[in-house]
């Protein structure tokens, strides 16, 4: 008979373990330390056989108590095999003999090595209490660019609330300030969550209350019900403190402490908020949630529980674009460790460790941030041979090589990834010059937009990681457009009268040269084409293609500043006015089914114009029929109108038309037909 598997739960779980070993109900049993003591008091029990094996779970914490010897005490003579997560202190290294010695062992940095866990890195953060002007206007025009005046107006006068509170109200304001602000620019939109630290209940939700005013960050409170001192003066008197009137609210939304944890857990895993889940002894161990990045400590931790709390944000993560989770951030507010500039054990919160153990632990964040300069001289060494700093053209003629380009991607993503870093840490904010700040954010919009250009010039499938979340937000963020050096004026190909003031030479852009002009057309028409490409790649590809050659064809002297201007104006007012050359006259004013037949084209032979044009219109015409409110939203409207699609190619193009599709092709169809109108098509 195979072991069964008994866990046991109810008011007397005592009983029901001495039952299930004494009597042998079942081959495994799966229980707590405390339940040997409880079971042994109920009666006496011992099984001296050899052939029990006991798993010990977190046994650097439980086996040296009266419970371990209780359990010891039922079976004597049973293998006993303990695990540990974190690394033993020393005392506990010495008592881990009665275990029989060591198995195996894997450290931090083998994990991180390994790709298990992604490292941590540190930052200690001190908010100044005392009003410092100069610094204050300093930490505001670096924090706060590309907010309009207002906005910055509004958010120093949330800064400045933190006067009128006393002193212990005033830190934590000023902490929660920090917190909304650190997270907002470097975290808010990416997907990536967060925890805050706090030291006692009532600090909890005085941060939950700040965020709130603050008003730019979600949060939700996380904490266990108060005990019987927390609340009352008199055993008659009604309730009066916070903590006990939000645990009464609490209880009253969820109903149970149970389901006021699952419900904000859940919500905090797998929803958009909250962001930040403030708790305070609750979800330090034992709590995945792979999204969580960002610890903010707002309290000392010390031992097991510092090193168990700073593990719930180095698990593992991707979110949906392919972008892989880089770090895990620790922000400490308490002065955990310090500076962390020498050995974690010279702390007193981790003195009772060895060395050895704790490498790999966390690494400062300075150790990352210097990584910088480096990073930047690495990516401009690739251009050194281009004479003219500012020839955009001459940069995209030398990445032609696709060694060469491969190799430009990888220190692009490099030097964005530690910019990135770099920019959501206090320390280098306040300590680098502005010019260089400057300098440092121009050239990474710079470089990002030449990543673009040339991913479209030289035809590459488009990669969903160029647009992960963590760089949109950091150039959203950090970059403004006034920032960038331009060598075109902007232009809107799709504003007649700008374009008009442009080949007329008067307006804003004043008198240009034919070569100017035609550059601003042609740039600007690239720009509009690459933006919409998705819309209709058929149709923007040609013209992309277009475009692109007139710009060769230019620099290489094959055209004239006129000739130039003349072709590239032609083919805006085409990408403009969306002039097909050979659309059937079957699809003329069915802008849809015209993308459809762009992508269909190229799986029927040239000449059999009619069948491609029948099945664009059937796809469009199965995509309008299951089409419904949120459709992108409901997987199996999805799967029907894909399956529809699927029988159309098979039954009338393969079947009936006797057109030669394979399985794969048609599979192909789909996936672009679903693609296109994603992106055609909002709901």
């Amino acid at each position: 008979m195979p072991p069964v598997t008994w866990r046991h739960s109810g008011p007397e779980p005592g009983a029901i373990l001495l039952e299930l070993v004494s009597e042998k109900k079942a081959g495994l049993v799966t229980t707590l330390v405390h339940k040997f003591d409880k079971a042994l008091n109920v009666k006496k029990c011992r099984d001296e056989s050899t052939d029990i094996f006991m798993l010990i779970d977190e046994s650097h914490r439980t086996q040296f108590g009266s419970f371990a010897a209780r359990m010891r005490q039922m079976f004597p003579n049973a293998c006993y095999l303990g695990f540990t997560g974190t690394p033993l202190m020393k005392k506990e290294k010495n008592n881990f003999a009665k275990f029989g010695g060591l198995i195996d062992k894997y450290s931090i940095d083998q994990a991180v090595a390994d790709g298990a866990i992604v490292p941590l890195l540190y930052e200690g953060r001190h908010v100044e209490m005392e009003q410092n002007k100069k610094a204050i206007d300093l930490w505001f025009s670096r924090h706060t660019q590309g907010l309009t005046d207002a906005q910055k107006a509004d958010l120093k006068k949330k800064y400045a609330r933190a006067e009128m509170l006393n002193k212990t109200d005033q830190v934590i304001y000023m902490r929660a300030f920090d917190i909304s602000e650190h997270f907002r620019a470097n975290w808010q939109g990416t997907g990536y969550k967060a925890q805050l630290v706090a030291p006692s209940k009532a600090a909890a939700l005085k941060y939950q209350q700040y965020l709130e005013e603050i008003g730019f960050v979600s949060s939700e409170v996380v904490i266990s019900g108060p005990d019987s001192r927390e609340g009352y003066d008199d055993i008659d008197d009604e309730p009066t403190d916070k903590v006990v009137k939000f645990w009464q609210k609490m209880m009253k939304r969820y109903g149970s402490e149970e389901e006021y944890n699952k419900q904000i857990i859940n919500r905090f895993k797998y929803g958009d908020e909250p962001e930040i889940l403030i708790v305070v002894d609750k979800l330090l161990t034992g709590f995945d949630a792979p999204r969580n990045t960002v610890l903010y400590l707002t309290r000392i931790l010390r031992e097991h529980t510092l090193l168990q709390a700073i593990a719930r944000v180095n698990r593992i993560y991707e979110d949906e674009g392919g972008a892989t989770k880089e770090f895990g951030y620790i922000v400490d507010y308490a002065s955990v460790l310090g500076e962390l500039d020498k050995a974690l054990t010279m702390y007193s919160v981790l003195d009772g460790f060895e060395d050895e153990d704790l490498v790999g632990t966390l690494i400062a964040v300075q150790e990352e941030v210097a990584k910088l300069p480096q990073c930047y001289s690495d990516l401009w060494d690739l251009f050194k041979d281009v004479r003219n700093r500012y020839d955009e053209e001459a940069y995209e003629l030398l990445l032609a090589d696709d060694a060469l380009r491969e190799e430009f991607y990888e220190r692009l993503a490099e030097y964005s990834k530690t910019l990135g870093l770099a920019l959501s840490v206090e320390k280098f904010i306040t300590t680098t010059p502005e010019e260089k700040l400057r300098q440092y954010k121009n050239d990474l919009k710079r470089f990002q937009n030449l990543k673009a250009s040339v991913k479209m010039r030289y035809a590459e499938a488009i990669d969903y990681r160029d647009y992960e979340p963590k760089i949109r937000k950091l150039l959203d963020t950090h970059i403004s457009a006034s920032e960038v050096i331009q060598l075109n004026e902007p232009v809107n190909i799709f504003d007649e009268e700008l374009f008009s003031q442009i080949k007329e030479e008067r307006g804003v852009y004043g008198p240009k040269t034919a070569a100017a002009k035609a550059d601003a057309i042609a740039h600007a028409t690239k720009k509009a084409i690459t933006e919409k490409m998705e819309e209709d790649p058929a149709f923007y590809e040609k013209f992309s293609k277009l475009i692109q050659q007139a710009i060769d064809d230019f620099n290489a002297k094959r055209l004239s500043d006129l000739e130039y201007l003349k072709r590239v104006s032609d083919i805006r007012d085409k990408v403009v006015n969306r002039e097909h050359d050979d659309i059937p006259q079957a699809l003329q004013g069915n802008d849809d089914a015209m993308a459809f037949f762009g992508i269909l084209k190229p799986y029927f032979d040239t000449s059999d114009e009619k069948n491609a044009c029948d099945a664009a219109l059937a796809i469009n015409d199965i995509i309008q029929r299951q089409w419904k409110v949120h459709f992108w939203d409901d997987l199996d409207t999805q799967k029907q109108a894909m399956n529809d699609i699927d029988d159309y190619l098979y039954d009338e193009i393969r079947g009936a038309r006797g057109i030669q599709l394979s399985t794969g092709q048609m599979d192909e169809i789909i996936d672009k037909s679903m693609q296109l109108a994603r992106h055609r098509m909002a709901g």
